[in-house]
């Protein structure tokens, strides 16, 4: 019995053990190993001057003023030459020996050179291999010569959760090698700067010249790039945001090989499921992508996928809001073979679609006439909305509005009523009337409003 007492005393004093080990005494032996791969980036911007002889006021001729501008001016030009340098502070780190560094595409956007400090203050000069301005990410290349460069490795954001340390290196505000710590805030996290990333939040602080620089884990793996705060000072209140490195892998990894980034494309136009769309479509919440527009010339064409279609998941990947779906589809491979799961018309569909490249542009146009013609309207009073023909026989003009906070708008051509096509003003009505004795309170309608083609919801007056 007394040893059965020693052996959980033993095992109770090891987990203890374990536990305190996991809050470290310091951080000082990992930030001792890691800063020699933490570079200071100068980018030098040459700015133009306007100080030329045009802004000199214009006086009569032979007055003394004219004379005194412009030796005033003259001088203000010998002071402050047309041409002058300007210079920005960030961060980076080096993921190859051999001299490859990252940083933010912000921090060296514009600039005429681009100098890499390492922590003991040699500078190079540094060749711009490729950018990626929607996810904010570069990639410089140095030739350090018999300097050795110390490079680290890249981590599993994925692994990432909520309180797990953090700690970034970098050159917040031109001081440079400064080291902060704190935990993981949130994951995924959408602030708004485009449907590419989704950003790892912490509340080790951040300031301005962290930008480039990396987050670690207390493995010392590079979790993330630091690129953005929230603060209405300019300074750290602990929202720190930082680029995935599971995203940022690829693109770097794209940006070394070609000097740019390849990402997926299914060429469609989406819309968020809002509680009305759920609501026609007999969908049971709001999540999934609505497809408002297919590219005629895009994979998603040529696979089947069709304007009022709803993306419910990619490959196999739930697409709970909108903005998931580019995000997922962007970091899939040019040419690969994806499976999109859809709802349509009540029903659940699965589709294989081929993959194309992100174009920089796409350009969607609908050729659909909104010409009036001058007939007697039809007014369908269950929606509160007068209509009449189009020349072609492929929808119906609205004419007047009675409803209030209507989503249509006069000149509107209805063409679709809950995926079921309009021809004229009597198909318009019958379909009307038949979505009206399934109970439903509203309607969706595909819509053409001056050339550009969306969906929109209309309430039955009378529910």
């Amino acid at each position: 019995m007394k040893k059965l007492s020693y052996f959980f005393s033993f095992i109770f004093l090891l987990l203890i053990t374990q536990s305190l080990n996991a809050i470290p005494n310091s951080f000082a032996d990992l930030v001792e190993k890691l800063s020699p791969s933490v570079v200071s980036i100068a980018s030098t911007t040459i700015i133009t001057n306007n100080n030329n002889q045009n802004q000199i006021p214009r006086f009569p001729e032979g007055s003394p003023f004219d004379e005194f501008f412009k030796d005033f001016f003259d001088n203000e030009q010998r002071r402050s030459p047309s041409q002058r340098p300007m210079t920005g502070l960030g961060s980076g780190f080096i993921i190859d020996d051999s001299g490859i560094v990252v940083t933010n595409n912000h921090v060296i956007e514009g600039a005429d050179e681009i100098t890499v400090i390492l922590s003991d203050q040699q500078e190079f000069t540094a060749e711009l291999l490729g950018r990626d301005p929607k996810a904010d990410l570069a990639v410089l290349k140095i030739n350090s010569g018999k300097t050795k460069l110390q490079s680290v490795s890249w981590g599993d954001s994925d692994r990432m959760r909520v309180g797990d340390w953090s700690i970034a290196i970098g050159n917040p505000l031109g001081l440079g090698g400064t080291v902060t710590t704190g935990i993981i805030s949130a994951i995924s996290r959408d602030i708004g700067s485009g449907p590419y990333v989704k950003f790892l939040q912490t509340d080790a602080s951040i300031n301005r010249g962290n930008s480039g620089g990396p987050l670690f884990n207390v493995e010392g793996e590079v979790i993330g790039i630091n690129s953005a705060i929230i603060s209405q000072t300019g300074g750290s209140i602990g929202l720190g945001f930082a680029i995935p490195s599971n995203s940022a892998k690829k693109i770097v990894k794209q940006l070394i090989d070609f000097g740019r980034t390849k990402r997926g494309w299914l060429g469609v136009q989406i819309q968020p499921v809002s509680q009305d769309f759920a609501e026609s479509l007999g969908l049971p919440d709001q999540k999934g992508a609505f497809v408002s527009n297919v590219n005629p010339n895009g994979p998603s064409n040529e696979a089947g996928i069709k304007a009022g279609d709803v993306i419910l998941k990619f490959n196999n990947i739930d697409i709970e809001k909108m903005i998931d779906l580019p995000r997922v589809v962007a970091e899939s491979d040019v040419g690969s073979i994806a499976t999109v799961e859809l709802w349509r018309k009540n029903k659940l569909i699965e589709i294989k679609v081929k993959l194309g490249e992100l174009p920089e542009e796409r350009f969607m146009n609908s050729k659909n006439s909104n010409t009036k013609k001058t007939i007697q309207d039809i007014t369908i009073e269950t929606l509160g909305l007068s209509i009449v023909p189009t020349d072609n026989n492929n929808g119906v003009i609205v004419t007047d509005i009675k409803a209030e906070n209507s989503n249509i708008k006069i000149g509107d051509i209805i063409t679709e009523v809950n995926m079921e096509k309009v021809n004229d003003p009597n198909s318009f009505k019958l379909i009307v009337e038949k979505f009206q004795k399934t109970g439903r309170s509203s309607l969706l309608l595909k819509v053409n409003r001056n050339d550009d083609m969306l969906w929109v919801t209309i309430q039955y007056l009378d529910n």
